[in-house]
């Protein structure tokens, strides 16, 4: 706004100027006066100023007619001169048109004009380094592979290009399943441009599924090294491909070299679960169960587990299960309001036959968090303290329709995976795996799901007061009643995932 009236006001002040200076000319006495031959003429000052552009603009366009001349001469000579470039300038103008236009036309999706416009720019620019990428990705989406793939070997030929045409040659060997090329194609691309994300994630995921940790880890340090990757992540991620070197010695049977591996990899991923599972073992087969223990419980405190539970079992696996719940507390002090803590207590309980303790320690888990694993204990609680089978299909009727709780998800496909793994089975991203709830996981039966308890008992809710089980009336009233077995109820087809390595099963006889 005020540039716009700054150069209005200097446009009114240009023009009062030349008013001014053209009234002052005028009034100015005399003029100029010439004389060619017999021929004289007499200007006054406006007509002298007059005639002095007339003849400044007359010289100016014959310097430029006697320019041009120059030009044409040189031109019919062969020689390059401001007529050819001329020309090239109006071939590079319809050429970056057609090259805009076929580019529009990929981002709409009309691969025809975009291949036709493609070849209309080659035409005017001779550029193939840049046409060329619009005719394969043209034809990469009209699904013509073959002729995608033969573009892409033409950019091989320019070292500008080289890159491009690796990567795309690449791109459609993964698509195709043949990793092995593919693999070789990711080595070669990222040797030319270590600093690309997409390339090195693409190499270091190859090199884990043909499970080449070493080569992987050297990927991992160059791309640290030059900065694509921050020493945290790849400080984590080496500490993945370090858990897999362990694993493939310990099954090698080389144990001294699996333990320095399996610690090394908990050293450089304090937080990542297998690791620290890994390397618990190995301080155990070198009778250092007390570092192991420290190692578990500090990983517990970062992040609660099934797996850490089983691994602390294991150190001890004679105990009996009120000495496992008096060493547990090791791992239970740590995050106490944790669900996972809560469960794993809950199961300790009842392989001791304390169920009201159980019951205490679960607390409300079965209404603010119900998952399959909860509300299965709260099953196994029931059946211990003698609820009727009802109430105890009531609770095993909810499980069926709860959520699984926390599972290993791949963060970037949500894929759902039973054991953790370096690379995801779905998508084959590496390290994307995170021990979480999945988004499906919340599965709802449709159709009637709310009647179950209804029809197969009513669940006990935490707190409820137990009412002793009459036994059996007998038939003959002067035969004496004999008690009734208790019910029976069998927790192997119940849907949880439970620790049962640390909390072995409930005996079937409730406590009196």
């Amino acid at each position: 706004m005020i540039w716009s009236l700054f150069k209005i006001i200097l446009f009114v002040a240009a023009i009062a100027g030349a008013v001014l200076g053209a009234g002052l000319i005028t009034e100015t006495s005399g003029g100029v006066r010439i004389a060619v031959g017999t021929i004289e003429f007499n200007l006054g000052p406006l007509q002298s100023v007059l005639a002095l552009i007339v003849f400044v603009l007359a010289v100016w366009l014959l310097l430029k007619l006697v320019n041009l001349l120059v030009a044409v001469v040189r031109f019919l000579n062969g020689d390059e001169t401001a007529i050819g470039r001329y020309f090239d300038r109006n071939r590079e103008r319809k050429g970056y048109a057609a090259l805009a236009e076929g580019m529009m036309a990929l981002a709409s999706g009309e691969e025809r004009v975009a291949m036709a416009k493609a070849n209309k720019a080659e035409k005017y620019l001779k550029k193939p380094e840049l046409t060329n990428l619009i005719t394969a990705q043209a034809a990469e989406m009209s699904g013509d592979r073959k002729q995608a793939e033969a573009v892409y070997k033409r950019l091989l030929a320019d070292e500008r290009t080289r890159f491009v045409g690796i990567r795309g040659i690449m791109k459609q060997k993964l698509e195709a399943g043949d990793t092995d090329t593919a693999l070789k194609l990711a080595e070669k691309a990222f040797a030319l441009k270590p600093r690309h994300v997409e390339t090195g994630d693409i190499l270091l995921a190859l090199q884990a599924t043909q499970n080449d940790w070493t080569g992987a880890r050297k990927t991992l340090g160059t791309k640290v090294k030059t900065g694509a990757l921050p020493k945290d992540v790849g400080r984590r991620r080496d500490g993945v491909l370090a858990l897999q070197e362990a694993k493939e010695v310990f099954a090698e049977g080389n144990s001294i070299r699996a333990r320095e591996a399996a610690i090394e990899a908990n050293k450089l991923s304090p937080d990542l679960i297998p690791a620290a599972v890994l390397a618990a073992q190995s301080y155990a087969d070198q009778e250092n169960k007390h570092y192991a223990a420290r190692l578990l419980a500090k990983a517990w405190a970062v992040k609660p587990h099934p797996d850490l539970a089983a691994a602390f079992a294991r150190l001890e696996p004679d105990e009996t299960p009120e000495q496992r719940l008096k060493r547990f507390r090791t791992l239970t002090k740590h995050q106490p309001d944790h669900p996972e803590t809560r469960m794993l207590l809950a199961e300790l309980h009842i392989a001791a036959e304390d169920f009201d303790a159980a019951r205490k320690a679960l607390g409300d888990l079965s209404e603010t968090d119900p998952t399959q694993r909860s509300l299965t204990l709260m099953a196994a609680i029931d059946r211990g303290q003698g609820a009727d089978d009802d109430a105890v299909r009531g609770w095993l009727t909810k499980a069926v329709t709860a959520s699984r709780g926390e599972q290993w998800v791949c963060d970037k496909c949500n894929h759902v995976h039973g054991d953790w793994r370096p690379v995801c089975a779905e998508c084959g991203a590496f390290d994307t795996l995170s021990w979480t709830v999945p988004s499906e996981g919340e599965v709802k039966m449709h159709g009637g799901a709310e009647m179950l308890p209804l029809l197969v008992g009513k669940p006990q809710m935490p707190g409820e007061v137990v009412e002793p089980v009459a036994p059996a009336a007998a038939a003959d009233p002067e035969v004496d009643a004999e008690p009734a077995d208790p019910p029976h109820v069998d927790f192997a087809d119940a849907p949880v995932e439970s620790a049962s390595e640390y909390a072995p099963e409930a005996k079937p006889n409730p406590k009196k």
